[in-house]
């Protein structure tokens, strides 16, 4: 019984024919955590559980590739065939009142609490969800961003969500089995929110991590090419996130 990770999409800003945004589905046993809930991952998800078997959500930051589906999944849990207790849904400050606005066109607050059970985020939350703990950190996004490690069976995932190259993450993936580490930016900017490949070769080779695992490729690269470069500052094994694939960890 090992930790799992499987990538129901990775593109960024928007999903492509055969990718949906960021979203990734991690299991444990009978543990479910669907982490990051980008547009048109909602469908893949249910290839691989249901929700009434999910056992909660963890959202990196509020940009709409990382959290759009969390309005249909509203819809699905209050108004479709899922008869479940609400999920617990783990966010940045202000997620609830995001999602209401986003789901409201007239003078009443939608009730997103009926569907969900919404816990704020902060700079080194500690949770348990089934068998597996998580720590979250924040990281530096330009708007409240969080990585987050998960820990079961002596096995460690860490995810940076989206982020510039920064020491609270490193300090959180100390020592990870893998490092799933997003990649958009083609080149340094001035105003970088986000990870080079070779930031993100930096990050896995500073931290110690064990494996790494490129993901939310920008579109100017292609996934080869932000693996070829990020193999220039880690030499630890290297993956892309391709959609549907499902890797061991630890």
């Amino acid at each position: 019984m090992g930790l799992d990770l499987t990538v129901l999409g990775c593109a960024t800003p928007y999903p492509s024919t055969d990718n949906p945004c960021s979203g990734y589905l991690v299991s444990h046993g009978d543990t479910r955590l669907w982490m990051d809930a980008g547009t048109g991952t909602l469908g893949p998800l249910q290839r691989h559980t249901r929700l009434e078997d999910l056992d909660a959500i963890w959202i990196s930051h509020l940009h709409a590739d990382h959290s759009a589906d969390l309005l249909t999944t509203y819809y699905a849990l209050l108004f479709a065939d899922v008869e479940r207790d609400r999920i617990p849904l783990y966010g940045p400050p202000g997620i609830a009142d995001r999602l209401a606005t986003f789901l409201t066109n007239g003078p009443q607050r939608s009730p997103v609490e009926d569907a969900f059970e919404i816990t704020e985020l902060h700079h080194g939350h500690k949770t348990a969800v089934g068998s597996l703990r998580l720590t979250t950190a924040a990281v530096e996004h330009g708007i409240p961003a969080f990585g987050v490690r998960i820990e079961a069976a002596g096995a460690s995932l860490t995810y940076s969500g989206d982020t510039a190259p920064c020491r609270n993450l490193t300090e959180l993936a100390s020592g990870t089995d893998v490092l799933l580490c997003e990649s958009e930016s083609a080149v340094k900017t001035s105003d970088m929110a986000h990870h080079t490949p070779e930031d993100a070769g930096e990050t896995a080779t500073a931290a110690g991590a064990r494996r790494l695992v490129i993901t939310h490729v920008g579109r100017f690269l292609t996934p080869q090419e932000a693996v070829t470069r990020a193999s220039a500052r880690y030499s630890g094994p290297i993956d892309h996130a391709a959609p549907g694939v499902t890797f061991s960890v630890g």
